[in-house]
């Protein structure tokens, strides 16, 4: 595709618009200005041919596969081939979908003389967690004139993965992700003697009866005690809900600075505010970053999504692989406008999870139907497996009377509506704790430390 450039508009102003005038008013000066205006033309179609071949000899290279975090600046190295290696002036395009961010449109590059491959990065920052798709660029060349610009659409396959943004999550749990070695390393007093089975040893008097292996006791003839130890290694399920509960949104705490007049404490000066995210999203980073936590105790992590059915399962492992695999299965995860089907989910986890673990649940149960079937399929596996229910608190959920802040009417029967929902909550907290599983509200700026500090704590107490 060949486009006119402002240089050859520029001209065009200078000689076709004056001595076209010209030769219409001074029938003298027609002969001179006809030579001069097609001699113009000349030039500029003489410049077109020969700018054909301008991009001849160009390629564009972009990675495979960019990685990317949301709301964090990145940059997308690009490499271009000169074959010919003569001095060229390119502009450059790059499609960005909508949700990844640039400001730039275009860019000028001058590749230099005897260098076949020259390199150059685009700035860029993803708003939007997601897998993306550059298929081709955009080049243009300049005519040996400068009258025309020759543009080409260059096949460029690029994969763009946008990750959630675990920096902010990482800042205020730095304490437990800090790599110190052996040095400042301190003992965590261990609740409990432990439940895994180590080894045999002989009777020695004041050993319980509890304690007595009476099966090799039996064949040795002589009293046999078994020997446990503190569990090490443990394994850790996150259960994300993705379903159509998951899909609300959550206002920041910042973006009710407005509302409340009064500044949060973790928002320092000059901080930008920040919009309203989706419970799902806060899911997938507080899952993420709870993977992390148990990497660093040694523990195992697994994962399960679910909707109306099940979605993604990873077993329980460890290691820098298995937590990429981990990452690579959320980023993409996405609300499903659909109900929640907790009986096939009891019934895929009483299955396939055989082993003890700590099942973590990320959901909403604000539905009192939904809450009710939630109960009822808890009874399958609570009794082998040990249960977190977590769900971030809905804005103006609170108890009667706890906020001060009541103006009018509207504020009376809007506090009257979040202490029926806050009681409802409560009611369904009661019945979950019967039956030997915590339910808790988590606030949505801290979910994920207060979701770390959950795990911590079963850990401490060798509650698993």
């Amino acid at each position: 595709m060949i486009v006119p450039r402002s240089r050859l508009l520029l001209w065009v102003a200078l000689i076709v618009l004056p001595f076209s005038l010209l030769g219409a008013v001074e029938k003298s000066a027609a002969p001179f200005s006809f030579v001069l205006i097609a001699a113009m033309i000349l030039a500029a179609l003489l410049d077109a041919l020969l700018g054909r071949n301008s991009l001849a000899g160009i390629e564009l290279q972009l990675p495979l596969i960019v990685r990317m975090s949301k709301d964090r600046d990145a940059k997308i190295e690009i490499r271009i081939k000169n074959n010919s290696r003569k001095p060229r002036r390119l502009r450059l395009g790059l499609p960005f979908p909508r949700e990844i961010h640039s400001p730039l449109e275009e860019m000028e590059v001058n590749l230099p003389k005897d260098e076949e491959w020259s390199r150059m990065t685009w700035s860029c920052q993803p708003i939007r967690r997601g897998n993306y798709r550059l298929h081709s660029s955009f080049v243009e060349g300049i005519s040996p004139l400068g009258f025309w610009g020759i543009r080409r659409q260059l096949p460029t396959p690029s994969e763009i993965r946008v990750y959630p943004n675990l920096l902010t999550e990482r800042k205020s749990l730095a304490a437990l992700f800090m790599n110190r070695g052996a040095i400042g390393i301190h003992a965590q007093r261990q609740i409990g003697k432990g439940r895994d089975f180590e080894k045999l040893r002989e009777y020695i008097p004041g050993d319980g009866y509890d304690e007595i292996h009476w099966k090799a006791t039996a064949k040795r003839g002589r009293p046999v005690t078994k020997i446990f130890q503190v569990e090490r290694t443990q394994e850790i399920y996150v259960i994300i809900d993705s379903s159509r509960l998951s899909s609300r949104l959550q206002p920041s705490a910042r973006t009710l600075i407005s509302a409340s007049g009064v500044v949060p404490a973790n928002m320092t000066t000059g901080e930008t505010l920040v919009g309203e995210t989706s419970m799902l999203e806060r899911f997938v980073t507080a899952a993420l970053v709870l993977g992390l936590a148990a990497e660093k105790q040694g523990d195992l992590f697994g994962l399960l999504t679910f909707s109306d059915k099940v979605g993604t399962f990873l077993r329980a492992r460890n290691g820098n692989a298995h937590y990429n695999a981990c990452r690579d299965a959320l980023y993409t995860l996405q609300p499903q406008s659909v109900t929640p089907d907790f009986d096939e989910l009891s019934s895929f986890i009483r299955l396939r999870l055989r082993r003890r673990a700590l099942l973590v649940f990320l959901t909403a149960l604000d539905d009192p139907l939904l809450a009710q079937s939630f109960v009822r399929n808890m009874d399958l596996i609570c009794r082998q497996h040990l249960i977190l229910v977590n769900m971030i608190q809905p804005p103006g959920v609170a108890s009667l009377f706890s906020r001060p802040n009541v103006t009018s009417t509207d504020d009376i029967y809007q506090q009257l509506g979040g202490h029926l929902l806050w009681n409802n909550l409560r009611e369904l907290e009661k019945v979950l704790k019967r039956r030997g599983v915590r339910f808790s509200l988590l606030e949505n700026e801290r979910m994920s430390s207060q979701l770390v500090s959950q795990y911590l704590g079963v850990k401490q107490r060798q509650l698993l």
